[in-house]
């Protein structure tokens, strides 16, 4: 594995093999102090982000960190990109500063493989428009298989705003490539054409959508779409999509919901919703879990990417 700009055509044991590299760094940051061995001592990974991010950009840091490596921050408001600087020399000039490996987010899809076939450092995708985003997929896996102990024959229902998400697309495939069965919900305003090609199976009505699933993982609702002609208003939408309370006493079963961030409180998910992690209620938030396991993630890619 060269790039990682995305899970489309990995293979089940590339993947396999990420996951336990990452519960292992898992156990690491359950310790204290937390210690890792700087196998990437010495290397320099840039940050490149074209949008703004917190739980992905902080982890590829800490991630970096962990492992002995130096990091170096952009951001296109402060940079020559403002000046009018092309992306392919905004990479060249860093790759004559000598940086071993580009994590990159940008809001053109297809970026990601752009800058793969113009450097031979590692390219590793950030999220790329609406066209994947592998990282945040491998935590959701790696944070559902700590809590089912497997993947494989595991019913997973997405719910939210499937036609805008890079996080639904990779989890779509990264989850079916390990062997689960895949579901997703939203109005059919919200759902990509032909959607049903991609062997999933598509619900429009949340209450049999969450009979059906083993656990949810529920996608951010971008404001923009309320005015942008997709849903009539928020408040329908939070009404018929939103996962809340009551929806979830008619299921009568504990459901592990996860969500990217982030949250749009008491739209697409309720304040109860995204914050219990025990009972009394009907749901577990594994949205902490998630944080944390997306370090340890981003560890394990940097690792096999870069610990040559």
């Amino acid at each position: 594995m060269n790039h990682l700009t995305g899970l489309y055509g990995l293979h089940a044991d590339t993947l396999h093999d990420l996951l336990d590299l990452a519960a292992g760094y898992r156990e690491g940051l359950n310790r204290e102090p937390e210690i890792f061995a700087p196998v990437l001592a010495n290397r320099r990974v840039a940050l490149v982000f074209f949008e703004n991010s917190t739980r992905t950009r902080f982890s590829f840091e800490l991630a970096a960190r962990h492992l002995g490596a130096g990091t170096l921050s952009f951001t296109a408001a402060s940079s020559s990109v403002s000046k009018g600087e092309t992306l392919s020399d905004t990479i060249r000039n860093l790759e004559a500063m000598k940086v071993d490996a580009f994590v990159l987010r940008h809001p053109s899809s297809g970026a990601a493989d752009f800058v793969a076939s113009i450097t031979d450092r590692p390219v590793i995708n950030a999220g790329d428009g609406t066209h994947e985003h592998p990282t945040q997929a491998l935590l959701d896996i790696l944070t559902l298989r700590e809590y089912f102990g497997k993947i494989k024959g595991l019913k997973i229902m997405i719910l939210g705003d499937i036609l805008h998400s890079r996080v639904a697309r990779s989890n779509i495939i990264g989850l079916k490539t390990l062997g689960a069965e895949i579901a997703v919900c939203a109005p059919t305003t919200l759902l990509p054409g032909r959607i049903d090609q991609l062997g999933v199976q598509v619900f429009t009505g949340i209450d049999e959508a969450l009979a059906w699933a083993d656990a949810a993982i529920v996608l951010r609702l971008q404001l923009e779409r309320a005015t942008g002609g997709f849903i009539p208003s928020l408040e329908e939408y939070s009404a018929s999509y939103g996962l809340t309370d009551e929806k979830l006493d008619r299921l009568k079963r504990l459901l592990p919901v996860l969500h990217p961030g982030p949250i749009n409180r008491e739209i697409e998910i309720s304040n109860l919703v995204a914050d219990r992690i025990q009972p009394p209620g009907y749901s577990s938030s594994m949205l902490m879990e998630q944080v944390t396991n997306g370090v340890a993630v981003r560890m394990a890619v940097l690792h096999r990417l870069l610990a040559r």
